[in-house]
């Protein structure tokens, strides 16, 4: 008799959920409940809302559906009330007009378990927290007095590719560019970070980058939090045993740095996590009134996590969907190597203080990053209050999506050729990438934009000029440059389908090279 009680009550239980449910998600695209204008949309069906057009590649399905309903699209998913922003204006608009309103972000079951609760810095809700672990991670890792610091660890790793790609040439092999480029970031990332090489024990970029996938998938769980504890996707499975993965990692990095050595038990300079462990049980900001945020173990993990994802796994994606644009247009590649020549010379290595001077890369980069954004979606943000936003109500607690893929396609901004990869659409310089011109938004902008955006910049040129001077590149088995596939994978970042392959033949003149 217990049992049949028991059960009949979980049934009651969740009649009254669907009930609640059907009341709440039913809506129509024009008004909320209280009669107040939302902006234009799909009308939603009951319970799932519009996520069935959500398909396998949301911002492709979204940016046409934008073309319906406008630049600020209204979209309920399960339960909570959606703003698509697909254009330069409206992006302004939520990312600095009402950039405060706006600069919180989601609860999500990913960063739950991927960011221990949302103790990193960034899918952290917006408030004092935040703003002490973003300076704290600037100040110790991404500002620009770091990142000229850590040149020479970057130059150090770029040469042992260059060395690599070498041998490969000249033994007249096919490498994997895919592999070969995350595996740069990786190692240079660990030097960086940890102070020391990875550890070969673990695949910390296989796990990062599962992590990312599934950080950007839609889970139902997220917006039908009645449905969570069924994990229809087994998506929840797949964040915890991920979670569990990396935390085994991010713990063996921590207990080894506690005792100063290496994986070979030898003494190690001091990094950025030591400089956090150096903190461990004090409070975050020390000039901070506020004492209530103590820095504790999770904290640094959380922490560890935001920057190896952002460093591992994002600017290989963008150095890899250049190199197949460059790949897929050899007018392009020919266009780069004369500019090298004639800024570097064919007798040495390219240099960072070389970079300013290469016009036609930077213009290259921009390219690559307006039709490939490393983040389709941005990360995405929630509303803190109810606001009117170009007379359309916003009601709190609003997941807020920016598709900068939308708008790299965007026609009315790039005109007709908009599909097309053309570098030279960036001729006269007037737009940047760092969150002032929106109609190219990589990184974001306003007080949630990217803080190691010169961190990713910088090392995303220098790789990119490095291996296009040193090397010519071919598609392997007499493939044809429209034959590349150039197929993606959604997530929290968006890199290609499948791996990228291609045949490396030295360049350079061997007598002075270095």
């Amino acid at each position: 008799m217990p049992l049949t009680l028991a059960l009949a009550m979980v049934l009651i239980g969740a009649l009254c959920s669907l009930v609640y449910i059907f009341r709440t998600t039913v809506s129509w695209p024009n008004n909320n409940k209280n009669g107040r204008k939302l902006p234009p949309g799909p009308r939603s069906l009951p319970i799932i809302g519009s996520l069935h057009m959500l398909g396998k590649l949301p911002h492709q399905n979204l940016h046409h559906l934008a073309k319906t309903y406008g630049p600020i699209m209204s979209l309920r998913l399960g339960s909570i009330p959606t703003i698509v922003v697909s254009s330069p204006q409206a992006a302004q608009l939520f990312l600095k007009t009402h950039d405060l309103v706006f600069g919180s972000r989601p609860k999500m079951q990913a960063s739950e378990y991927l960011s221990y609760g949302a103790k990193g810095m960034a899918f952290t809700p917006y408030g004092s927290y935040w703003r002490t672990v973003r300076k704290w991670c600037t100040l110790h890792l991404l500002s620009a007095s770091k990142v000229e610091y850590f040149a020479p660890i970057r130059k150090a790793h770029l040469g042992f590719l260059v060395e690599s790609l070498k041998k490969a040439a000249a033994a007249g092999e096919t490498v994997d560019l895919t592999g070969k480029i995350g595996e740069f970031f990786e190692d240079t990332m660990c030097q960086i970070i940890f102070g020391r090489n990875k550890d070969d024990r673990f695949n910390l970029k296989s796990l990062i980058a599962k992590a990312l996938h599934l950080h950007g998938l839609f889970n139902i769980s997220d917006f039908i939090p009645y449905l969570a504890p069924l994990d229809i996707q087994g998506i929840g499975r797949r964040l915890k045993r991920t979670s569990e993965l990396l935390d085994i990692v991010l713990e063996k990095i921590i207990d080894e740095h506690v005792q100063g050595t290496d994986l070979k038990g030898r003494k190690t300079r001091r990094d950025f996590v030591d400089v956090m462990l150096s903190m461990l049980n004090q409070p975050m900001d020390r000039h901070d009134e506020d004492e209530s945020y103590i820095i504790q173990r999770q904290n640094i993990k959380a922490i560890i996590l935001d920057m190896i994802a952002a460093s591992f796994e994002t600017s290989a994606v963008a150095v890899v969907w250049a190199f197949s644009e460059i790949l897929r247009h050899p007018p392009v590649m020919v266009s780069l190597q004369k500019e090298l020549e004639t800024v570097v010379g064919r007798n040495r290595f390219v240099e960072e203080s070389d970079l300013p001077k290469l016009t036609y890369l930077d213009m290259v980069v921009k390219e690559t990053l307006r039709l490939h954004p490393v983040a389709p979606f941005l990360v995405p943000r929630e509303s803190m209050e109810d606001i009117v936003v170009n007379g359309y109500f916003i009601p709190k607690k609003s997941r807020i999506l920016v598709n900068t893929w939308s708008m790299g396609r965007d026609p009315n901004i790039w005109s007709e050729n908009a599909e097309e990869f053309l570098p030279e659409r960036f001729m006269d310089g007037n737009i940047d990438i760092r969150g002032h011109h929106f109609e190219l938004i990589p990184f974001g902008s306003g007080r949630r934009g990217c803080p190691g955006m010169q961190l990713a910049l910088i090392t995303m040129r220098l790789v990119l000029s490095q291996l296009i001077h040193c090397f010519d590149w071919e598609l392997p088995d007499g493939m044809l440059p429209h034959e590349l596939d150039m197929t993606e994978i959604f997530g929290l970042s968006l890199p290609r389908a499948n791996h990228l392959l291609a045949k490396p033949t030295y360049r350079l003149l061997e007598s002075n090279e270095k």
